[in-house]
């Protein structure tokens, strides 16, 4: 379990194939900072852009692990098959804070970035998310964007039945997550509120039983 409250910014610095064809996954190394892993074990899980990976292995000296990433989840994600700039959050203990709202690391979806820009002091990102996530999206509602807790600001629907729904990045987040290396036109993993994906379901069954 997660709070979508990054805890480090990190590099995917390898990426090896497990197998011989597109039915196996991949081993990445990832460079945390330093201190990082101070306190982590082998199988602890560490959520890297959003999905919840588990620790294979680690060098605290090095300030390095890695984790293997199954075909399955590398089908559903984006920014697990090759090098670049990640978000980190460990596991959350059961003493800490809930800063962020409960994230599982289970991402749903993927989105497009249609709008990243300045605005004053912050920044203006708009996100279109596929038609399987538009009815969880609400005004003040939470997603998680590449791991990162988030407020939407608004929620526009289109005739294709895909939803764009925009969010404000103070500068705090933009220093502190990888969300200030967006470009339009790129992907980003989507995890939709907990909550609301159960009363969706709940609504659901509460429909069919009726009938």
């Amino acid at each position: 379990m997660f709070t979508g409250i990054i805890t480090g910014v990190g590099q995917i610095v390898d990426s090896q194939p497990l197998g011989a064809d597109a039915s196996h996954g991949r081993r990445l190394t990832l460079q945390a900072p330093a201190g990082y892993l101070d306190g982590v074990g082998l199988g602890d899980s560490i959520a890297i852009n959003g999905a919840c990976m588990t620790v294979t292995s680690f060098d605290v000296a090095a300030g390095r692990f890695t984790i293997d990433v199954s075909a399955e989840s590398l089908a559903r994600t984006v920014g697990l098959d090759q090098r670049g700039t990640v978000n980190m959050e460990q596991a959350l203990r059961s003493h800490d804070r809930l800063g962020g709202h409960i994230v599982t690391g289970h991402v749903d979806d993927v989105g497009e970035v249609v709008v990243f820009e300045p605005v004053g002091e912050s920044w203006l990102l708009q996100i279109r998310a596929p038609r399987t996530l538009a009815r969880f999206l609400a005004y003040k509602g939470s997603i998680t964007v590449n791991g990162v807790s988030l407020t939407v600001n608004s929620v526009q629907d289109a005739a294709d039945g895909s939803t764009v729904f925009s969010i404000n990045l103070i500068p705090h987040t933009i220093e502190n997550t990888a969300l200030g290396t967006l470009k339009v036109g790129g992907k980003v993993n989507l995890e939709v509120d907990l909550i609301a994906r159960y009363v969706e379901r709940m609504l659901g069954a509460e429909g069919k039983l009726g009938a």
